[in-house]
């Protein structure tokens, strides 16, 4: 009877394993489109979602406010709970510059590496302060390193929050990066419909490789506005998408 036990014990340690990681196969963007294409965030074909993750950073983030309002381009920021902490202020300054704000987590670490009480305590901690910070309560969620687990798709649910991660990225957080290759990596995947990401801080990365995406910014938007599609924000995005 105790070897059946033990054995019941495990095969449920395994199956509750197996829930918690299963999700992590959406972070390679080929199993992604094929197993939860709806992740993507792919929106009519004449629009692009624009969004950001892993600000708000002082050093960093005011400088894509300036190109944004310049260009009279709203976007989505993903924010991280601890980094927001640190700077409320600059929280409310994205909101009032009529941008969105979404939950990147608390801090920036992959979820494989959190249980399901620290992973439902993150996203509630992160989820509740930008909502007493900014006054908009956040519909999105995207995982550090675009890593989802059963853990954090159960607590997105239970927060009423959509995890969202992307079409095509820049790579902007490496040494090496600079503008042309951001807008490579970007063209490689750039299609109408689109969600693109780029990072407004290196606080997860190489420091000062926020440049290289800030530098990509304008060229991007202007390309485009000359195939013709409306960049905005990931709610506005979404929404049209019927």
């Amino acid at each position: 009877m105790r070897h059946r036990a033990t054995i019941r014990l495990a095969t449920g340690l395994a199956l509750l394993g197996g829930l918690h990681l299963a999700p992590a196969v959406t972070a390679v963007p080929a199993l992604r489109g094929h197993l939860l294409h709806r992740l993507d965030g792919v929106g009519p074909p004449d629009r692009i979602a624009l969004t950001f993750d892993d600000g708000p950073d002082p050093q960093s983030t005011p400088r894509f406010l300036e190109v944004l309002a310049a260009h009279r381009v709203r976007a989505t920021f993903f924010l991280l709970g601890s980094m927001l902490r640190r700077s409320p202020e600059l929280g409310r300054q994205i909101v009032t510059a009529g941008h969105e704000v979404a939950l990147h987590g608390w801090e920036h670490r992959n979820l494989l590496l959190r249980g399901p009480l620290a992973t439902g305590r993150d996203l509630a901690a992160g989820r509740a302060l930008i909502t007493t910070v900014t006054g908009q309560t956040p519909r999105f969620f995207r995982p550090p390193y675009g890593v989802l687990t059963g853990s954090a798709l159960l607590a997105a649910r239970r927060l009423g929050l959509r995890p969202v991660l992307w079409t095509c990225w820049g790579r902007d957080w490496t040494r090496s990066s600079d503008a042309a290759s951001v807008l490579a990596e970007v063209r490689a995947g750039l299609g109408g419909g689109g969600t693109v990401l780029l990072h407004d801080s290196s606080c997860a990365a190489a420091p000062g490789a926020w440049r290289a995406g800030l530098d990509a910014l304008p060229h991007l938007i202007d390309e485009c506005r000359r195939r013709g599609w409306t960049m905005g924000p990931l709610g506005t995005h979404l929404d049209g998408a019927g």
